[in-house]
């Protein structure tokens, strides 16, 4: 698929909506085409911008975190805009469930001006490079008064021929349940949309939360490169580690 104005509009939102309320994630196959997912990957790791920070300082695996900032570049930018706008309705309707009263408003720059009036200026989208043996520990970003509950986990090399292992795991927390892993498989290009933050889940008798975290297992050989857009920025801290709520 090539990127336009109205990709994001054209997607089945009734269908994504339910497998989120089933599963806490969905799958976007395919979202860029292959040659656009490689020239985002090297556009994105030729920028000076990216702010570089290990996933071994942070004890949360190894390999490297490279922070866009503030300033998103395209596609993410537009990316991001563009799919808070279809995903809030689906977060409103989540803390209708659960009786919370919060409501997210249905622009992203409003949102985030909420979120710099609360002191959450830490901006948290990046890309991840992971080389062999590197790997993302389970964590969840999280903190924070104003926190979105979905993100955006993107695939920008092939599996199989780019790197083996690397895959997408999930691992959900139901009370008084052992945790649910599930492995996402992604390809070139393709997106995936999961929860970010607890979500609302139907019992016998009322919606309860659950709670979802996401982890890179090791990467058994070549670079894997991927991008996670989040839609709420994180409270200024010295420690970036404060940014995530692990799995420990």
């Amino acid at each position: 698929m090539t990127l336009s104005a109205d990709t994001f509009d054209k997607l089945d939102w009734s269908a994504i909506a339910a497998q989120l309320d089933s599963e806490g994630y969905v799958v976007l196959p395919r979202l860029a085409g292959t040659e656009e997912a490689r020239m985002f990957a090297r556009e994105a790791l030729a920028s000076n911008a990216l702010r570089s920070v290990s996933l071994d300082s942070l004890d949360l695996g190894r390999g490297d975190l490279l922070y866009f900032g503030a300033a998103l570049s395209q596609p993410w930018a537009r990316w991001r805009a563009d799919l808070y706008r279809q995903l809030a309705p689906i977060a409103n309707r989540w803390n209708e469930m659960l009786g919370m009263p919060y409501r997210f408003p249905a622009d992203l720059d409003a949102f985030l001006e909420r979120n710099r009036r609360a002191g959450q200026t830490q901006a948290q989208s990046h890309l991840n490079q992971l080389g062999t043996d590197d790997y993302l520990a389970l964590h969840q970003r999280s903190e924070g008064e104003h926190v979105f509950p979905l993100q955006v986990v993107a695939l920008l090399s092939a599996p199989g021929k780019d790197f083996t292992g690397g895959e997408l795991v999930l691992t959900e927390q139901r009370p008084r349940m052992q945790s649910r892993p599930t492995v996402v498989p992604l390809g070139l290009g393709d997106a995936a949309i999961i929860a970010a933050a607890p979500r609302p889940f139907k019992g016998s008798s009322a919606y309860y939360q659950v709670n979802l975290r996401h982890a890179i297992s090791r990467v058994r050989s070549g670079e894997r490169i991927g991008v996670e857009l989040s839609f709420h920025d994180a409270p200024q801290a010295a420690n970036d580690q404060r940014a995530f709520d692990l799995d420990t």
